[in-house]
């Protein structure tokens, strides 16, 4: 990776049936898009793919949290990316195509008992065990600069920062200019 830091991101569910589901199928339809969108969002650094999936190379073989056990599943929706900053990171995940997954989310996946996501300063490309102890790690101890969220965030030097929601607003309109065709089409998916 070299350079500075980047920030890490690792997000789990379990979905309320399996993947090829009526019921998942809001969930299965906007997935590509979401891809795409992250990789032409401001920010994007990277992200890691799914072993056997066309794309990017998985960042080692996936692994799931503990809290997967019990559910009946084998896999589970998870993700692993990397991106140059919080605001990036936040004006992706909370504007545009991804807004509109996330809105449906509760449609698709089993309400969660641990945390939805975990971020973390990556010095060099995480891989999924890295990814998995990180949000065990938030989950049973809280937020911190080695596992913490966006409701609580911490700089590359350990210290809590703050967000520029300014910024955050800047980059989510870049993105939106930049998704136009790819919003389009996730709001004429079924939810």
């Amino acid at each position: 990776m070299g350079g500075a830091a980047k920030l890490a991101i690792y997000n789990f569910g379990l979905f309320v049936a399996s993947y090829d589901s009526p019921e998942v199928e809001g969930f299965r339809l906007r997935e590509p898009s979401n891809f795409l969108a992250a990789e032409s969002a401001e920010g994007f650094a990277g992200r890691s793919g799914y072993e056997g999936d066309p794309g990017p190379e998985s960042w080692g073989q996936q692994v799931f949290p503990r809290f997967i056990n019990g559910s009946g599943f084998d896999t589970a929706p998870s993700s692993l990316s990397l991106w140059d900053d919080l605001e990036s990171l936040m004006a992706f995940t909370y504007s545009g195509v991804h807004a509109d997954a996330l809105k449906h989310a509760k449609n698709w996946q089993v309400e969660k008992r641990w945390p939805a996501l975990v971020l973390w300063w990556a010095e060099a490309r995480p891989d999924w065990n890295e990814a998995v102890e990180r949000f065990e790690h938030l989950h049973d101890h809280g937020p911190g600069p080695r596992a913490f969220h966006f409701k609580d965030p911490y700089g590359p030097d350990g210290e809590r920062i703050a967000i520029d929601r300014a910024r955050v607003r800047e980059l989510a309109a870049l993105n939106a200019e930049r998704h136009k065709d790819l919003m389009a089409h996730v709001l004429s998916v079924k939810a």
